[in-house]
């Protein structure tokens, strides 16, 4: 760490510094992350070792945390108009935006080095588009455009590829099917968000559907990718890589989240409905998960 930097970290508790750096990696975004790098490492068909599995996990935890890092850095202005981020280290001024930066820079590298030296480098390169993507593209799109959702899906998505190609090195069908079903998992997940916190939005400047659409047709396209999530999380059955367990578990998650979507078209339905929205999304991805590697392993 620079000179600055730790003069930084000397001119408070290194405790609270440390708990800042942490928090700009967005650890519940992380551990999520995480938690579908490993399915996609276990659905795989290839064994891995102790090291390529660590490896694979630490180099992605450190590429999320990175891309969160800038992403912080970069919104630290519009972070302090939110009641919900105004408190992030950069908006509250308790670390510089430099600090943040050569953090941010700091994880990406290791994590390149981590992912290329103890697996492949297809799992580095895939880590790399997704850093650099949802840096250089989808962040500064937030503020142009409701399409940066679609777009911010796409690196998104990529942690359960990081997975299977760290254990086998290629990206095959089921691969690809998995990083679907999260894309489309994340666009209903992030237009609750948006629908409850839309006045914190528009303040900052950010083009979420509800604020430059309207809340009715940023419902409707919650239904509609939603729907588009049963099938897309079929897949995995005719590709020969779930069963009859799975396919049970994932058809009802998928009709009662489906459920929960068209139960938003009311005209009744506000920031209420919109958490409840937000809290079943996040039961049904780590549901899924977990139906599939259970699936598999039994």
């Amino acid at each position: 760490m620079s000179r600055s930097s730790s003069s930084e970290a000397l001119g408070r508790p290194r405790a609270a510094f440390a708990r800042d750096l942490l928090a700009l990696t967005k650890p519940g975004v992380t551990r999520m992350c995480l938690f579908t790098t490993a399915g996609g490492m276990l659905l795989a068909p290839a064994p891995v070792t102790w090291t390529q599995g660590l490896c694979a996990l630490l180099g992605a935890a450190m590429a999320v945390g990175s891309a969160n890092a800038f992403n912080m850095w970069w919104e630290r202005e519009s972070d302090g108009l939110m009641r919900r981020t105004q408190q992030r280290p950069l908006p509250a001024g308790r670390m510089s935006a430099a600090a943040a930066l050569r953090f941010a820079w700091l994880l990406g590298v290791l994590s390149l080095v981590v992912l290329a030296w103890g697996t492949n480098l297809l799992t580095a390169g895939l880590a790399a588009f997704a850093i650099a993507s949802y840096v250089l593209v989808y962040t500064p799109l937030k503020a142009k455009t409701p399409l940066a959702l679609v777009i911010g899906a796409i690196p998104g998505a990529v942690p359960p590829m990081l997975g299977w190609a760290a254990a086998t090195g290629a990206l095959e069908p089921p691969a690809w099917a998995l990083f679907g079903v999260l894309l489309v998992w994340q666009i209903p997940h992030f237009i609750a968000i948006a629908l409850f916190r839309k006045d914190e939005y528009a303040r900052a400047g950010i083009r979420v559907v509800p604020v430059a659409r309207g809340d009715a047709i940023a419902k409707i396209q919650a239904v509609a990718w939603a729907t588009v999530l049963v099938p897309v999380s079929l897949l995995l059955v005719p590709m020969g890589v779930a069963g009859s367990w799975y396919t049970v578990v994932a058809a009802v998650l998928g009709a009662v989240f489906l459920g929960w979507s068209f139960t938003g078209l009311d005209d009744t339905a506000g920031p209420r409905w919109a958490r409840g929205y937000f809290l079943a999304s996040l039961v049904y991805l780590p549901a899924l998960t977990l139906a599939l590697v259970l699936d598999v392993v039994l």
